[in-house]
This record gives structure tokens, sequence and C-alpha cells, in this order.
């Protein structure tokens, strides 16, 4: 139907140009007839010196397309000749030239006829002047011949839509026909399956098929690692829950208020880090959904660290380690979501609480701008840590060694870095360990 519809306007577009160019074509005609005729009838009243006509001249007059041709001639003097006695008049006609041939439209027995009028200087016998002759035609005549016209024009482009309309619909069936396949090949496909489409296509649609199988392998992709971080979020909560539940347990069938109030204790503990768990779980998963957004604003990553060290640093310090923090005295701006920040910096002080070990003594942070990246650096003494553990320290749910920890900090930070256009690398140390969280600056 897109298709056709322009087809059927132009079509009618065009009818109605024919139309008007079969009236002027008819009228032309018709007008080169009347003057063939009248230079006819004027040549035979000289030749015959006013008495007949040839036959020549009557079967051109009878033979004419379009009708009936009726005729009027007058000898010098205005002395009638042949012809229809009263022709039609005239009104006011005016031209330069009196022996130009003239056409003009009048009444003729209740009829509009069309008139075509020609002068001539001629001598008939003793007798010199001026011979007329008209000669004139209905006008409904030539509408007929027109109207025949614009009917063959008009049936013969009807046909030609007729024609073209039944190729453009096999076209489009016979062309469309792999597509409907296709559409009913995914229509049969179960919601789980989400490989590619195997099926030849044409080649103009071949891009889109390609197309959505680039988005059927992103779609699987996501979906394989949501089920994956599902399974192993649902297997690292099963062990702080069970923890909470066996330390609830104690707590109840503890023998006296002494063991009541350790019990106790542990709970508190073994509840700080299933919370703990749950937040960086719940992290990494708005961090999986979200990309940069407008909530994303220039901050003083300066400001933004102090205010993290000022909150960690009476924890830090409980634990006997040295705590510093080292920044430059200008601004360094960058773009971020301060949420996010916030959490990937406190993770990666946290991940060196907890895996410096025995050896900890001190944990060190700083801020420096290099080049057009902001750097945030933490550093500790602990029992250290090798780029080429970078894998296994920054992978889901996994630690270089056993430990206390839920294996999602270094993630969380390495996500954070990615979301921002930035990354995070482990440095190579002699001792200890140091990462470092590179994010552009604003």
């Amino acid at each position: 139907m897109l298709i056709l519809s322009p087809l059927v306007l132009m079509a009618v577009l065009l009818g109605f140009w024919r139309f008007i160019v079969a009236q002027r074509t008819a009228e032309d005609l018709f007008d080169r007839s009347l003057l063939a005729a009248a230079l006819a009838i004027s040549r035979d009243v000289v030749v015959s010196g006013g008495d007949a006509l040839l036959p020549s001249t009557r079967d051109l007059i009878r033979d004419a397309s379009g009708g009936e041709v009726f005729y009027h001639a007058t000898g010098p003097g205005g002395i009638y000749i042949t012809g229809y006695a009263y022709p039609p008049k005239s009104s006011g006609l005016d031209q330069a030239d009196p022996y130009a041939p003239a056409v003009f439209e009048a009444t003729y027995r209740g009829e509009e006829v069309r008139v075509l009028q020609i002068k001539e200087r001629v001598t008939i016998e003793n007798l010199t002047g001026d011979a007329s002759v008209k000669v004139w035609q209905r006008i409904e005549d030539r509408q007929i011949f027109a109207r025949q016209l614009a009917v063959r024009a008009v049936a013969l482009m009807g046909m030609l839509l007729a024609t073209l309309a039944l190729v453009v619909w096999f076209g489009v069936a016979r062309g469309l026909r792999p597509l409907i396949d296709l559409q009913d090949a995914i229509a049969a496909r179960s919601p789980n399956d989400l490989s590619r489409i195997k099926r030849p296509v044409p080649l103009e649609v071949l891009g889109i098929v390609k197309t959505l199988n680039r988005l059927f392998s992103k779609v699987d992709a996501s979906i394989t690692a949501h089920q994956v971080f599902i399974s192993d979020a649902a297997h690292q909560l099963r062990n702080p829950a069970a923890a909470v539940q066996s330390m609830a347990e104690a707590v109840r069938d503890a023998p006296d208020k002494e063991e009541r109030n350790k019990r106790i204790f542990e709970l508190v503990n073994a509840a700080r880090s299933s919370a703990r768990v749950a937040d960086q779980l719940l992290s990494l998963d708005r961090l999986q959904q979200t990309t940069m957004a407008a909530k994303d604003k220039v901050l003083d990553l300066r400001e933004v660290v102090q205010d993290i060290c000022a909150e960690l640093g009476p924890t830090v310090l409980s634990r006997g380690v040295e705590f510093e923090f080292d920044a430059p005295d200008t601004p360094v701006h960058v773009a971020c979501d301060e949420l996010f920040m916030t959490e990937a910096i406190k993770n990666l002080i946290d991940n060196a609480l907890k895996h410096g070990g025995r050896a900890l003594t001190r944990i060190h942070v700083s801020v420096a701008k290099a080049g057009q990246a902001a750097v945030v650096t933490v550093r500790d003494d602990g029992k250290g840590l090798q780029p080429e553990q970078s894998e296994v320290a920054f992978g889901r749910f996994s630690q270089v060694e056993p430990s206390d920890g839920s294996g999602l900090g270094l993630a969380i930070a390495t996500s954070v870095a990615e979301r921002h256009g930035g990354s995070l690398t482990i440095d190579k140390v002699d001792n200890g360990a140091s990462l470092s969280l590179h994010i552009p600056a604003a």
C-alpha cells in the first residue's frame, strides 16, 4: 500500500494532465482541418468562377475528423456563392491583417461552434474584390474527440499501473517471504534460546540479522553474567547468614551472663560482616546496571579522599596501624559519582587492613595528578601483592589468600574505575602492596 498509493496519485495527476493536453491537441488539429477546408473552398471558388466545389474538396469536408464541417463562401461585394446560407457571426472581431486567418467561437443553431474565417483578393469574371470563406464545427464534437484521446491514454496508464501493481505485489511478496520465514522461526524459539540466527536471508536485510545476532550475544552474555552473579551472591551470603544463625543460637543457649555477653559480641561482628557483604553485593549490582549518569559532577578528589580518611582513621589507628594521607596543594578535579568513588576508595583501604597480615604497620593514602589523570594510591607494608596476581585479586569472590573478606572489594573498585573511564592497577613495589586508582581528570 505504501508503494501503490503514490503511484495511484501520480496516475491521477497524469490523467488530468493528459486530458488537458488532449483538449489542446484536438483544438489544434481541428483548427488546422478547418484551415485546410477553408483554403480548399477558396481555391475552388476562384477556379470554378464561383459555380461549384470540386469533388476532392467535398470529400475533405465530409471526411474531416471530429464531426460535421459547415461552410459559407461569398465573392466580391459579399455576394453569396455556396455553402450554408446563414453563417455564425463574429462579435467585435478585430485584427491588424484582414487577410490573415481569424478564429473565433460563436453560436450556430443553439450550439457552440468554432469558426475559422479567411479573406482573399480574387477576380471572378469581371468582378475584383474580397472573397470570404467561413468554415465552422461544433465544439461538442471536438470535446468528444478530446475525451476519446484522454480515455485511451487513461486506459493505457491504468493497464500500466495494474501491471506495475501486480509486479510490485509479486516482488514484495516474494522478497518478504524469507523475512516471514525468519519471523516464524524467531517466534517459535523459546525465551531461553538466544543462539545466532543462521537462516539465509536476502542481502538487503543481512545487516539487520547481523545486528540481531550481536544483540542476542550481548543479551546472552548479560543474562549469563547475572546468573553467575546471583549464584555467587547466594553462595557468599549463605556463610554469613549461617554464622549469624549459629551465633544467635549460641546466645540463646549460653549457660551464664558472661558467656552470653561474649556470644553477643561475636553475633554483632557476624551481623556486621553479613551486612557488609550484602552492601558490597548491592554496590556491585548497581555498578553493572548503571552507566555515566547525569548525577556525576565535578568534585575535588582531595576533599573526597580526605573525608574518607577522616572517617576510617579511628578504625585503622585502633588496630595499631599508622595511617597517613598526602595530597597536593592544588585541587584535583574529576567528574564522578561521589557515592561510587567513596565506596571504591573505602574498599582499597579495607583491603589493605584485611590482607596486610601481621606484618602490616603502616597504610599510606595519596592523591596526585599524573598527566590527564587523577590517581589515588593506597600503599601498605603488609605481606604484599604483585602485578601478576591482578586477575585473581580483581576477580569477584576470589582472593589471593584466604581471609575473612568477601572477595568483592577490589572487584567493586575495578568496576568503579571502568565506569568512570579509568582503571585500577597493582603497582610494582619492593615490599607490601600498592594499588592505584586512575580516573580521567576533569
